[in-house]
């Protein structure tokens, strides 16, 4: 089997393969964490550490989204964090499905959470002492992880305020579609979270203490604040989106104004230009003063007509 196994028998903790955690008799913490991608792990989870089918199938299900559903004297619960990969077929926040029972975690994952290394460094170290400090623990560096995404986005909405201009339109509009859409993605799983963990706080079970409940209500509290600063995003980025889109209609406005009065004012010059290109005998053609009486008065027929949509239009105000 992949992935790797962690044993504490209340003096010291030894890490192993999973298929050698999985004989281990009592032992005071043993946590398994397993590959979802490898074909053996259903089988390995139902024959060699004795899960129930629905426990075994609810643990390697293709989709899965925050939860926490007690069974019998322990807990399925699914949380989401952010991965090591970035692997842009994977979900903003990638699973960790996770089986505890008293004195037994099993856990699995199609992606490394950034949350594992360090946890398996307070294993190594012998700072879990049992199944509450692991996902009291886990959450905070869940939480940890992913509340300075949150507020960078909020920061980047900021930003994108200040520079709010119509020649800068087109790019701040796909920026801030871009970070729309990242807070919905994160937004879709971090309020399910909140309930999640609020459930596992609540629940009764021997393995929770009282400090791990306070910690675990803490990393729902946090979960609670993001969901509220995803959804206040979510909206920034709506309203900024219709201001783009305004700023855009009216500098399309201004520049069919300017195409309309530059028609406008050349018109009489084209009725003009006609007039005098008449192949027939025209009245003082053939005076030398006639081409720069033309000319005279095309430039009087511009003139004016900037005048008039400048000063007394007033279009352009």
């Amino acid at each position: 089997m992949k992935q790797f196994a962690y044993t504490d028998n209340g003096t010291t903790v030894r890490s192993m393969p999973p298929a050698e955690a999985a004989g281990v008799g009592e032992c005071h913490l043993v946590w398994i964490h397993l590959d979802f991608n490898d074909p053996a792990t259903k089988p390995f989870l139902l024959e060699k550490l004795g899960l129930q089918e629905v426990v075994a199938s609810a643990l390697t299900a293709t989709e899965t989204r925050p939860r926490c559903e007690p069974m019998d004297d322990g807990a399925l619960i699914n949380l989401r964090g952010l991965s090591v990969e970035n692997d842009p077929d994977a979900d903003p926040l990638v699973s960790l499905r996770i089986w505890i029972g008293r004195g037994r975690i099993i856990s699995l994952s199609r992606y490394t959470l950034r949350a594992i290394p360090p946890m398996r460094t307070a294993m190594e170290g012998g700072h879990v002492k049992d199944p509450g400090d692991f996902v009291a623990m886990l959450s905070d560096h869940i939480t940890q992880e992913l509340d300075p995404h949150v507020a960078d986005y909020g920061d980047q909405l900021d930003e994108c305020e200040l520079m709010l201009d119509a020649s800068k339109a087109f790019a701040l509009r796909r920026h801030v579609a871009q970070v729309r859409g990242k807070a919905i993605g994160y937004r879709r799983f971090v309020a399910p979270q909140r309930q999640a963990l609020e459930r596992l706080s609540n629940l009764d079970c021997r393995w929770l203490e009282d400090d791990d409940r306070l910690h675990l209500n803490e990393a729902a509290d946090r979960f609670a604040r993001m969901a509220e600063e995803l959804e206040s995003i979510r909206e920034r980025a709506a309203l900024m989106h219709e201001q783009i889109t305004d700023l855009r209609a009216e500098q399309t406005e201004q520049r069919s104004l300017l195409v309309s009065v530059l028609a406008l004012i050349f018109l009489p010059l084209t009725f003009l230009t006609g007039l005098f290109g008449m192949n027939v005998k025209l009245p003082y053609q053939e005076e030398p003063w006639a081409f720069d009486a033309i000319i005279g008065l095309s430039a009087a027929v511009v003139v004016g007509g900037i005048a008039y949509f400048l000063l007394r239009a007033r279009w352009f105000r």
